[in-house]
């Protein structure tokens, strides 16, 4: 798998030197270059890289002004790299990966790298034996009953019982609840393992449904079905995922 990089700069000594400094790595891919706001923008709906190295001051809208365009959640990991010293706090507050002042030591973008690589690359085998081990584990012996999720400054307890989805987000999870969204920090793998099977289920890639928030049912092609919640939202259970009904449940009409 590639680490797939778009840079983003109005400078092209800047852009060339950020590329030759991806060319050192043999797992990471340029997925494209823009010189400003607006083809970034475009190259990221098209591309859809994993990371994008960002400046701030560009001529048409700055660094900030490309993600609020893009809205949350942002669909890849964002590094600022720029000659601003006073936009950090403001960085960290959109969720930015990383923040690096120009000019960028080689070093200094080794670190970044690696965390990275951390971050989105497949784990390693080791990781995937610790995976296996902690699979075989016995299910808790209690499950979730709240979730604790940003609400605002603060924080907020939802039962679960008033969840009607969730949804992955990245490294984010956005839990629906009684016509609000919620986020929290998880993965949807963490969070399916400590609910209760009975009454929770996932239907495909990135959605965990309530059984009981289920309206109705209808049939879907290819084998799939299409779910309206209680909350309005309509989802699809896909055929990879219809394992996951629970004992004693059927979607056939």
């Amino acid at each position: 798998m590639s680490l797939r990089v778009l840079i983003v700069d109005d400078e092209a000594p800047a852009r060339d030197k950020l590329r030759r400094y991806l060319a050192a790595y043999e797992d990471v891919q340029v997925a494209g270059l823009a010189a400003n706001g607006s083809e970034a923008l475009t190259l990221i709906v098209r591309e859809q890289p994993d990371v994008v190295l960002l400046d701030i001051n560009m001529p048409d809208m700055d660094g900030f002004a490309v993600l609020r365009a893009l809205g949350e959640p942002l669909p890849a990991e964002i590094v600022f790299v720029t000659a601003r010293d006073d936009k950090a706090l403001q960085a960290f507050e959109v969720h930015a990966f990383d923040y690096l002042l120009k000019p960028v030591s080689p070093t200094r973008f080794d670190k970044l790298m690696q965390r990275l690589r951390e971050r989105l690359m497949p784990r390693n085998d080791t990781g995937r034996r610790l995976d296996a081990l902690l699979e075989t584990l016995p299910a808790p012996a209690h499950y979730l009953e709240h979730v604790l999720a940003q609400a605002g400054e603060g924080a907020r307890l939802i039962r679960v019982e008033r969840i009607s989805r969730i949804e992955s987000s990245r490294n984010y999870l956005d839990v629906y609840a009684e016509g609000s969204c919620h986020r929290l920090r998880g993965t949807l793998e963490n969070m399916l393992s400590r609910l209760n099977p009975l009454r929770f289920a996932r239907i495909n890639r990135s959605t965990l449904v309530r059984l009981d928030a289920i309206q109705e049912v209808q049939p879907w092609p290819d084998g799939e079905y299409r779910l309206l919640l209680d909350d309005g939202a309509r989802v699809t259970w896909t055929r990879r995922y219809l394992e996951n009904l629970p004992p004693g449940m059927s979607l056939k009409l």
